[in-house]
């Protein structure tokens, strides 16, 4: 209820404080939206369905509510199409793609069941991966024991392994990999990758040297995808050097870097605002670019954004066009790409196009428009696509409200500011998001325009937010809050000391802010 108020209060004391000469009609580059949890479902026009080829996965996607998978495969018999290994194989990587869980186990046990063709160990690992992600590990486990002993070997354990350690286990997965051993069985680098990430919190980082280490000895070879996992580690604390590091060992180990190593690269350099370097990292980017791999193509739009390359932008979003599903999650994108580089009209016509073509389902599909207005402080249309948000029955997240402060302080609204950051503190908000970029970078927005007024009240209290997600190891974010101080005509003794401690370096900027703050020592 006292959000329902706020948002009404927020709406009136828009509507009344902001002068109508403020109000033009113009219309992020990190996604606003948190990964998924699950993908879209496949949405296709007529035409790309007239164009699909003859295929069993998608008679399985196509399934109603209820339907058992059997009955497409029956009806795939019952078109004269025998079920091959390649079909299975096909339909199971698709399936697990979009996160069809129970159909792929119900197509593995219809396998095992019918014998259209002779079971392998793949199709066992197949089914008793599926069995873990959607009963647990006892009941993978239960099946791994009725296995037939021929294919209770290596690929069977590593999934097992792999099964366990997506369940959060650590034990068990060790017993096994131990077990492994004994049996002279090679461990797959995706364990390892596994064990990475599930030791990837700042806790639990410490344990990660080790794990390279015992990575070594069963000699596993190096692969690319391990070397991903770290720099992306690196990358979320903002540890550039760090991240450089990972990458020279990779070189080091002659791994070829792939198009996700140098998106990693990219995309951590442009948000440290080390355009130049960022731009050579694009550039592997496209060289190295496989197929049409949407996620790649996504990443280009963010960081065409960052560069501010309007022409590469335009190209890029061409191509996503031209693929056969756009996802509402890349007009978003483009979306808040056009936004940053001040595109406006051009983030406006892309807004109503995914309106009309996708639909307005989610909260983050707003949050993208709502930022590109904010950022420019054209708060009158922000509030506007806000009340449709709510009309459109979603709901607001603390994502929404920061944007919508920001928009507020750009429009010189700083009462309507506070309530507004208020307002999104009374949500439940995810260590997470508030680790993402999109949430940083808007925070450090706030903070620059607190930061000009001289209010280190409100700097002090927002960075900390900035202290807890390392975003402060950037000396940018630093420089900002002395700035703040030198505005307000205050010294603090402790800058330097406090800004070594916290994992930035002091450029030439910091210095010459410092000494414009030392003429303000002797009064403070």
């Amino acid at each position: 209820m006292r959000t329902l108020l706020g948002q009404r209060r927020l709406f009136q004391v828009i509507h009344r404080t902001l002068p109508l000469h403020q109000i033009h009609s113009a219309f992020s580059f990190i996604c606003t939206q948190t990964p998924d949890k699950f993908p879209e479902k496949t949405f296709e026009t007529e035409k790309q369905e007239e164009q699909r080829p003859k295929c069993l996965s998608y008679m399985i996607e196509s399934l109603q509510r209820g339907n058992l998978v059997g009955s497409a495969v029956q009806n795939w018999m019952g078109e004269g199409l025998p079920v091959q290994r390649g079909d299975i194989y096909h339909a199971i990587n698709r399936l697990r793609k979009l996160r069809f869980n129970k159909r792929a186990l119900e197509l593995m046990e219809w396998v095992i069941r019918e014998r259209p063709y002779r079971p392998t160990e793949l199709d066992y690992s197949y089914m008793l991966e599926f069995t873990i992600k959607l009963h647990g590990v006892s009941q993978g486990e239960r099946l791994f024991s009725h296995v037939p002993a021929e294919f209770q070997n290596e690929l069977l354990y590593n999934n097992l392994v792999i099964g366990c350690l997506d369940k959060g286990m650590i034990t068990r997965p060790y017993a096994y990999m131990r077990k492994m051993r004994e049996l002279g069985s090679s461990i797959s680098h995706l364990v390892f990758n596994r064990l990475i990430i599930l030791h990837s919190s700042p806790r639990r980082k410490k344990m990660i040297p080790k794990i390279l280490t015992q990575m070594k000895a069963d000699k596993v070879t190096a692969h690319v995808s391990t070397f991903n996992i770290l720099m992306k580690i690196e990358a979320n604390e903002h540890n550039i050097e760090g991240l450089v590091k990972v990458f020279n060992d990779m070189k080091q180990a002659k791994v070829e870097p792939d198009e996700v190593s140098f998106c990693i690269l990219a995309t951590a350099h442009a948000i440290a605002r080390l355009h130049t370097v960022a731009e050579a990292h694009v550039e592997n980017v496209e060289k190295s670019l496989t197929g049409n791999n949407w996620s790649t193509y996504d990443v280009l739009m963010i960081l065409y954004g960052y560069l501010q390359k309007d022409k590469d932008l335009e190209r890029t979003w061409a191509i996503v066009q031209g693929l056969l599903h756009v996802r509402a999650k890349s007009y978003i994108l483009a979306i808040e790409a056009f936004g940053r580089i001040g595109q406006l009209s051009r983030a406006e016509e892309l807004w109503l196009e995914m309106k009309s073509t996708k639909g307005l389902k989610s909260t983050e599909q707003f949050n993208c428009i709502i930022s590109v207005y904010s950022k420019v402080g054209l708060i009158k249309k922000a509030s506007g696509v806000f009340r449709e948000l709510l009309e459109n029955g979603c709901k607001p997240n603390a994502m929404t409200y920061q944007h919508l402060a920001l928009g507020c302080l750009k429009a010189g609204l700083v009462e309507e500011t506070l309530k507004t950051l208020e307002m999104g503190r009374e949500l439940a908000t995810s260590d997470r998001v508030k680790r993402s970029t999109p949430w940083l970078e808007t925070t450090l927005s706030i903070i620059e325009l607190f930061s000009e007024k001289g209010d280190v009240d409100n700097v002090e209290k927002l960075f900390e937010e900035l202290v807890k997600a390392k975003y402060t190891k950037y000396t940018f974010v630093y420089n900002t809050l002395i700035k703040a101080y030198v505005k307000a005509k205050i010294y603090d003794p402790n800058f330097l000391r406090r800004m070594i401690l916290g994992g930035a370096r002091p450029d030439a900027e910091t210095y010459s802010l410092i000494k414009l703050a030392e003429q303000f020592q002797t009064s403070s």
